[in-house]
């Protein structure tokens, strides 16, 4: 079985909560961006790898944008599930921009990055990265793999959402509206891909925002083929 679920900010609580214990061996967690916990190289921050690596189940995450890129680049990367990676430790692995990957039959398209509100309060190379946000070739390279499969997956999972879903749900918070490039790159893709459920992280929030659309947070969201 694979359970989604969104932004861990580095809690170390989030990786004992009791919901986990229903992962069983060859299962899969995938993080919708904003994983924090490769950040500065501790020793404690190793330790909390290795023992991520060593479950019994996958645990998966896309980036966001409270990733060290730096380090998060550095390590190697190899092909898992028909998608890049970066191998972090044992069954850690960051799933990198613009890669399908098939898990348990169920085809899955993968977009991370998104944009700090607070870059401006950061400071560049050791609280902001400017490869928060993707790259011409990275979309170039999501457009092409979408295209591979003729344009239709199962899932899509992203850190943030299609420009008009997080517009409304901003309006609806009676937030400024604040959309990037990103969102307007994903809002293509909602036009353009056909699939059957989109999950994204940045929100925090736990809600169906349409039929098609889910905001993850703390919950486990799982992917169960046969109602997909």
């Amino acid at each position: 079985m694979v359970y989604i679920t969104g932004d861990m900010h580095a809690d170390e609580d989030r990786l004992y909560d009791k919901q986990l214990r229903k992962l069983k061996s060859g299962d899969t967690l995938i993080v919708c961006g904003d994983f924090g916990f490769i950040w500065d190289g501790s020793s404690r921050e190793t330790k909390i790898l290795e023992e991520l690596g060593g479950r019994k189940y996958n645990v998966c995450f896309l980036d966001g944008t409270h990733e060290n890129f730096d380090r998060l680049y550095s390590y190697r990367q190899t092909v898992w599930k028909g998608g890049r990676v970066h191998r972090i430790s044992g069954s850690l692995y960051h799933l990198c921009r613009g890669q399908v990957f098939t898990i348990e039959g169920v085809r899955y398209f993968v977009f991370g990055g998104g944009e700090s509100e607070d870059k401006e309060m950061r400071v560049e190379r050791k609280t902001w990265w400017k490869e928060e946000l993707p790259t011409p070739d990275e979309m170039k390279e999501g457009v092409e793999n979408l295209d591979e499969v003729g344009g239709e997956v199962d899932v899509i999972l992203t850190h943030e959402p299609p420009s008009l879903v997080k517009s409304s749900m901003l309006m609806r918070m009676g937030k400024m509206d604040r959309v990037n490039k990103l969102n307007g790159y994903l809002e293509e893709i909602n036009r353009s891909c056909r699939f059957k459920q989109w999950y994204f992280g940045c929100m925090h929030e736990d809600r169906v925002i349409t039929p098609g659309h889910i905001a993850v947070f703390t919950d486990l969201w799982p992917i169960v083929p046969e109602k997909l």
